[in-house]
């Protein structure tokens, strides 16, 4: 009773009397609490990310497909009693594995913020409708998007900075790490040439840094880098504290 069936059309080259199964959202009380975000916001990006909202006969446009019956030309298999041939949708693929390899109520979820919603927030709710038991994830995690000369960086538009390709140049894997640990996971940024320069450089001052004979107590550094990073990882401040054990070290050489 939680799902309900939409009718296929026939111009669609389905088998006669196919029907697609949605999960009834009106429902389900923890929608939304993944996300936390209103209507208007889900709707700004719900048909760019998957989502079908003018499917017609969905009782909620947010509705998400469960099962997608065969259409000519497109993957299928036996789904079972009421369902018959098709595929799943991707969210609920989704929910599967992760309640048939983790069990529900695991600790943290984590991607991109572009699976904030719908992905996360279906994923979720699915569960919760399977089980009958929230939260099907104790904490989420969602890393801030990269972009790279004005645009996100994504496979799909082929503009990807590929450490594959920087360290055939000879770029030390070390500053590529001090890149990436620069920025607070969870905000968006830009990848420069200026970013690597400046990794770069900050590395070599570091090795100065370690190379002194001595340098300054690390106890208190030790504790800072610890502190940030259980601070929601903010890798930038663990940084930070190690720049400022390394002037300290470099000072003691007049460098």
């Amino acid at each position: 009773g939680l799902a309900y069936t939409v009718d296929v059309p026939a111009a669609e080259n389905a088998a006669a009397g196919a029907k697609d199964v949605y999960l009834d959202l009106a429902q389900q009380p923890t929608f939304g609490s993944v996300s936390h975000w209103d209507r208007e916001q889900m709707m700004a990006v719900f048909a760019d990310r998957g989502g079908d909202p003018e499917r017609e006969g969905k009782r909620d446009v947010f509705d998400p497909l469960l099962w997608r019956a065969e259409r000519e030309g497109e993957p299928a298999w036996d789904g079972g009693p009421g369902v018959g041939r098709g595929r799943p949708g991707w969210h609920i693929e989704c929910t599967s594995i992760a309640l048939e390899h983790l069990g529900n109520g695991f600790t943290l979820q984590g991607g991109g913020t572009d699976l904030i919603f719908p992905h996360h927030e279906m994923s979720a709710v699915q569960a919760n409708a399977l089980t009958g038991q929230p939260p099907f994830a104790q904490h989420y995690a969602h890393q801030g998007m990269v972009g790279y000369e004005g645009e996100k960086m994504s496979k799909s538009k082929g503009n990807l900075v590929k450490v594959s390709v920087l360290r055939r140049e000879g770029v030390d894997p070390m500053a590529i790490r001090l890149v990436l640990l620069a920025h607070h996971y969870r905000g968006a940024w830009e990848w420069t040439a200026q970013d690597l320069t400046q990794a770069q450089e900050r590395l070599e001052r570091w090795r100065r840094g370690l190379s002194t004979d001595g340098g300054p107590d690390a106890t208190g550094t030790i504790a800072q880098i610890r502190a940030a990073v259980a601070d929601d990882l903010d890798t930038p401040a663990a940084l930070r504290a190690v720049d400022t054990w390394v002037e300290q070290s470099l000072a003691t050489t007049g460098d």
